[in-house]
């Protein structure tokens, strides 16, 4: 029975064995025989110490053991390992069950564990009442009160504790009320106190820590957002501010002009006789370099070594560039190596997919973080610059011959294609399709093509782009009502355009054209010129056209010059916006790049240091000098600008 027994021993006693199956079986014995025997025991023990001498001490007598069990059948019990009821059960007392428990479980008591929580003459747990009750005796030794009240009647008068053999009696017992016996161990408690100490030092350092990260979070999103501040204050530098190259009068201008032309050999005066007429003739003339000389050149910074290299463009935000290449050595695999302007023995292959095929043009988004890729596969991508994944592909009806970002939304992107001189319109918000596809005014592919900052003279919301093809140049308006596409007077009657470089802080535009011949059947096709430059079998005699754009559509030719050109390739060009306006042609003749200012074309610079001719040319214009940069098939040059 478990729980606590009433103190007049109604109740039977209790005792348990183990079976054959490990369970424990109570069972009961009649006091009387107990009785009997622990009187035969007194008595005997009684006789002893009328012999034995009461100054000798005596030995500690272990209690006698308990008669065999007597199992009634009518009466049996099973308590399992598990069980909460106590081995042993004092007239009501009720028993503590932590070693019973503990040994069902399969530990082992430690003999810390055991000292005070087992009385020491029967080896069992005492109890918090009833007749086993935890007791102790004057010596401060502590027993189980059944146990210790026998031992004591045994002994009679001369009763002595069992473990100090100091004289007591039945009066000298004393009972003690608590719930559990347990000696405290002082180095324990020190190392709980220890314990306990380091936890809260950890604590507070965590918590120190904690708010570090928190501070560390919050200067990173103020880095952060200063970043993105900048690179925006950098894009409008480099495309919005306005050109602020036009603060000298038309007059000094003119006089100026008139001193350079009385002091210019007449050989030139004849070459450059068409910039002098538009320049003397013109209206809304703002530039103010033309004679002025040079007043800085390019010196060269670094050369890094590529193989296979077709075209490239340059994140003036982040001085990264990328460079298409078709690597030899792979299958002609096609890929993108982005490397760093600033350390660039860093680089990156960016894979591209087997049916992009060749890369014919390569833009970077005026903020920077994505390229633009329109290539021979009937592809235009999307590709982060950040991670090196294609974030969004287009496929086209045919195959792409050039790209270009808009200036106005960062949403729109365009692509020229081979057929019909088609240009499609992409919104990057709908991936499925263009938004807008038209058929250009000649049959002719757009080669190049640029975005064109915003008129003031066009309705609001729309979009204007520059397009190149062999026919002209050619200006397409979106978001319009009437005119959308028109051609640039003149333009298509200077030969066969090949390049186009515009530069939209001054609204310049720089147009290359070779040589046509009209056949009998009315086709155009370029010609090669008979004369000495062209003999070399590497270029012919063509021209560069300088337009500017005036608003409301309408375009001025400033001047021209002669040049050598690709008889066979479409050469790049680009406008140097720095201190003076200067125009960057390739001459494929002499592996160089031609330096000239405008609007008068005279040369200026001769950059050469190329083994292969030159396949692209970029400008770019940071917050504190320009970076020119000139890539061959097995290099990339990189000038910047010296004040003189």
């Amino acid at each position: 029975m478990a729980g606590r027994f009433p103190p007049d021993g109604s109740y039977p006693l209790l005792h348990a064995i183990e079976d054959e199956n490990g369970n424990l079986i109570a069972y009961d014995y009649d006091e009387e025989e107990e009785d009997e025997d622990d009187d035969e025991d007194s008595a005997s023990e009684d006789e002893e110490d009328g012999d034995t001498n009461d100054d000798e001490p005596e030995a500690v007598v272990p209690p006698p053991p308990p008669p065999p069990p007597r199992v009634s059948p009518s009466r049996p019990a099973t308590l399992s390992e598990d069980s909460e009821v106590s081995p042993r059960t004092r007239g009501g007392g009720e028993t503590t069950t932590s070693s019973l428990s503990q040994d069902s479980s399969g530990l082992e008591w430690s003999r810390s564990e055991i000292d005070g929580l087992f009385c020491p003459i029967c080896m069992e747990a005492w109890t918090s009442g009833g007749d086993h009750q935890v007791c102790c005796l004057p010596c401060g030794h502590l027993y189980g009160a059944s146990c210790i009240k026998k031992w004591l009647q045994q002994r009679k008068n001369s009763g002595k504790c069992p473990q100090c053999n100091r004289k007591s009696t039945l009066k000298d017992v004393r009972v003690i009320y608590a719930q559990q016996i347990v000696a405290i161990d002082q180095e324990i408690q020190k190392k709980v106190r220890s314990l306990e100490a380091k936890c809260a030092s950890l604590e507070e350092k965590n918590n120190d820590w904690q708010k570090r990260e928190c501070k560390w979070q919050e200067r990173e999103a103020a880095l952060d957002l200063q970043v993105h501040q900048l690179r925006e204050a950098s894009s409008i530098l480099f495309i919005g501010l306005p050109f602020q190259m036009s603060c000298i009068s038309r007059k000094s201008y003119l006089e100026r002009l008139l001193g350079d032309a009385q002091n210019r050999p007449s050989g030139l005066l004849n070459a450059h006789e068409g910039c002098t007429e538009q320049a003397m003739f013109g209206r809304n003339l703002d530039l103010k370099y033309c004679g002025q000389g040079s007043s800085s050149n390019f010196i060269l910074q670094k050369e890094l070594q590529v193989d296979g290299a077709k075209l490239f463009d340059v994140d003036a935000s982040s001085q990264i560039g990328i460079i298409a290449q078709r690597l030899s050595g792979m299958g002609g695999m096609h890929v993108l190596a982005k490397m760093s302007l600033i350390a660039p023995h860093g680089r990156e292959n960016i894979v591209l997919p087997v049916n992009t095929k060749a890369v014919r043009d390569l833009r970077v988004a005026p903020h920077g973080r994505l390229a633009l890729l329109a290539s021979l596969g009937k592809k235009l991508s999307i590709i982060s610059m950040e991670s090196n994944n294609t974030v969004l592909s287009y496929d086209l009806p045919a195959a792409a011959w050039s790209c270009s970002w808009d200036l106005n939304s960062s949403h729109y992107v365009y692509t020229g294609l081979q057929v019909n001189g088609m240009l499609l319109v992409f919104d990057m918000r709908q991936t499925l399709k263009p938004v807008e596809s038209v058929v250009g005014l000649t049959s002719n592919p757009i080669h190049t093509m640029y975005s064109l900052l915003p008129d003031s003279t066009l309705p609001s919301g729309v979009r204007s782009l520059l397009t190149a093809s062999s026919g002209g140049l050619c200006q397409w308006n979106f978001g319009a009502i009437e005119e959308r596409t028109f051609l640039i007077p003149g333009s298509e009657n200077q030969g066969v355009c090949i390049a186009l470089a515009y530069c939209p802080s001054s609204n310049h535009i720089v147009a290359s054209f070779r040589p046509k011949i009209e056949m009998s059947n009315d086709t155009v096709v370029s010609q090669p010129s008979l004369s000495p430059v062209s003999s070399m079998g590497k270029g012919v005699r063509g021209t560069h056209v300088l337009y500017k754009a005036l608003g409301n559509s309408c375009y001025q030719k400033l001047g021209s010059t002669c040049a050598s050109v690709n008889e066979v390739r479409l050469p790049k060009s680009a406008i140097i916006y720095n201190q003076n306006l200067q125009f960057a042609s390739t001459n494929e003749v002499t592996c160089e790049v031609v330096l000239q200012e405008l609007p008068s074309f005279m040369a200026v610079q001769h950059l050469k240091s190329q083994t292969h001719p030159i396949r692209d040319v970029k400008y770019t214009h940071d917050l504190s000098s320009g970076l020119l940069s000139c890539l061959s098939e097995d290099r990339l040059q990189l000038f910047s600008r010296k004040t003189l």
